[in-house]
């Protein structure tokens, strides 16, 4: 084969890799590193194409193989990084990171990439070598002026980040990431000193940059049809729905899978707190934000009308088994707890899969919600596009809960409400109550979740949160905020009547 044919052959799979068209690729990858072993780049996209497609071990294998074959190519290695960081293979991706970093010793973006990890996994002192090495390299480098900041408020240095941060802005950063997100940051340490109306200044000035980066209006107008489908199907459903499957799909048809239950409600109403108590159970497994759910299960279950006893077998085995690979010999024998905010809109998928399944619902005071979903830096999808304005993170709040409220009054539907504010006043009382209704009793390892939670990668924003002791801090939070929320107050008053709050 020629090298015009081979290259032809490359961009023909490497196509199908970028459109996403998973299946297609594997087998043209597969043929490449047959044909060219040599080829570090090869065998990078062909870890890359069995990683989409759950292939964890061929993944690694043709990883493994592209870092033998170009160990000192910086970006090729940080891509690999980056790659296992998503595959949630932290260690390796760490491992990745050092090695780009050291083979380009003036590399900013290897070390700040390993910055970032080391500080989500809480090794703040290891996290700032990494950040130094960057200012040495070059002490006007956004991106580690930025993070250096970071550190300090996670270190509670709150007037010397303050201060950096403001020299930052003042700066008028190169970097687009850095430019809004330096307000985010700042943002947040002037909510700890008590300076709110300059904290939500700050805020509609990192979303309006955010705005200006990207076709917002096109996120909205997926995200607003996505969300009517759903509410218009759930609502549509009678409140016998649950017997009606169940005559289709009875136990004795059901295949054995693990124990298991889903953990729910709104983003930002204690559910990461929640996942933490129960994980730190010698009997249960949780899992923070898998992606079993939205890269299995849904797009398997869309696939066809078709739900046959077998079928749904066919899906229970597949997401199953798609969390115990996340798990590895951790989840051996435990109940599994899937934590998931935003999937809490699909527990029709949920329960037509999975009729025995045990849903516990996060609630927290829908004011607190809002305000704290409008703090949040996180990627921009077709959900998070909510976050940009509080009138939107008001509208996706109504769009999940109205669908909680309409599945909760299904009939024969196994479930509990648990509010974040009982859980603050009192962590062993709620656990109990909690623990119980999952079929276990209370374990004394649960109140001291954070202990646990220091030792492990966490995906959630809110990851740096659960490492501490409960504290009351978020609680009635948004009364600071009262005149900011004013105009959405209307929107959220009958949840707040729905769930309790005054």
């Amino acid at each position: 084969m020629t090298s015009a044919e081979l290259q032809k052959k490359h961009h023909e799979a490497r196509e199908f890799l970028l459109t996403q068209n998973f299946a297609q690729a594997l087998p043209r990858y597969e043929k490449l590193t047959r044909l060219c072993p040599g080829v570090a780049v090869l065998w990078a996209e062909y870890g890359n194409t069995a990683s989409h497609l759950r292939d964890v071990r061929l993944a690694d294998r043709a990883w493994r193989t592209a870092l033998e074959l170009a160990p000192h190519n910086a970006e090729l290695v940080g891509m690999i990084g980056h790659q296992y960081l998503a595959s949630r293979q932290p260690e390796k991706a760490r491992d990745c990171f050092a090695q780009a970093a050291a083979a380009d010793r003036h590399g900013i973006n290897p070390r700040i990439s390993l910055a970032v990890l080391l500080e989500q996994q809480h090794q703040l002192e290891h996290a700032r070598a990494a950040v130094e090495e960057c200012l040495f390299i070059d002490p006007r480098d956004d991106q580690a002026r930025y993070f250096s900041a970071v550190l300090d408020r996670r270190e509670d240095k709150l007037e010397v980040a303050e201060r950096r941060l403001r020299e930052l802005i003042s700066s008028e950063p190169k970097h687009p990431f850095v430019r809004y997100a330096c307000r985010y940051e700042l943002a947040q340490v002037l909510d700890r000193t008590d300076r709110f109306d300059e904290a939500m200044r700050l805020l509609a000035e990192a979303k309006q940059m955010v705005r200006s980066l990207t076709d917002t209006a096109l996120f909205i107008k997926e995200y607003d049809q996505g969300a009517e489908s759903a509410r218009r199907f759930t609502q549509g459903l009678p409140k016998n729905t649950l017997q009606t499957w169940d005559k289709f799909f009875p136990e004795r048809k059901r295949a054995a899978i693990p124990r298991l239950a889903f953990l729910g409600g709104h983003p930002r109403s204690g559910t990461t707190l929640l996942e933490q108590i129960l994980d730190a159970h010698p009997a249960m497994a949780a899992l923070d934000e898998p992606t079993a759910f939205l890269d299995v299960l849904q797009p398997e279950f869309h696939k066809s009308r078709e739900h046959s006893s077998a079928r749904l077998n066919v899906l229970r085995r597949l997401y199953t088994q798609a969390l115990q690979q996340e798990l590895g010999v951790e989840g051996q024998g435990k109940l599994l707890v899937d934590k998931n905010p935003s999937p809490t809109a699909r527990l029709p998928i949920w329960l037509r899969v999975f009729p025995e399944l045990r849903v516990l619902i996060a609630l927290r005071d829908p004011r607190d919600v809002v305000l704290s979903c409008y703090f949040q830096n996180i990627p921009l999808n077709m959900v998070n596009v909510n976050f940009l304005s509080l009138e939107r993170v008001a509208k996706h709040y109504a769009d999940l809960m109205d669908i909680w409220l309409t599945v909760r009054e299904w009939e024969g539907f196994a479930w509990l409400e648990t509010r974040y504010e009982d859980t603050v006043a009192n962590l062993e009382m709620e656990g109990r109550r909690i623990t119980g209704f999952l079929g276990l009793a209370w374990h004394e390892d649960q109140s001291r979740f954070y202990e646990k939670s220091r030792r492990k990668q966490l995906y959630s924003p809110t990851y740096q949160d659960v490492t501490r002791p409960i504290y009351n801090r978020s609680v009635a939070r948004w009364r600071a905020y009262e005149k900011h929320l004013a105009p959405i107050l209307p929107a959220l008053a009958p949840y707040c009547r729905a769930f309790g709050y005054d």
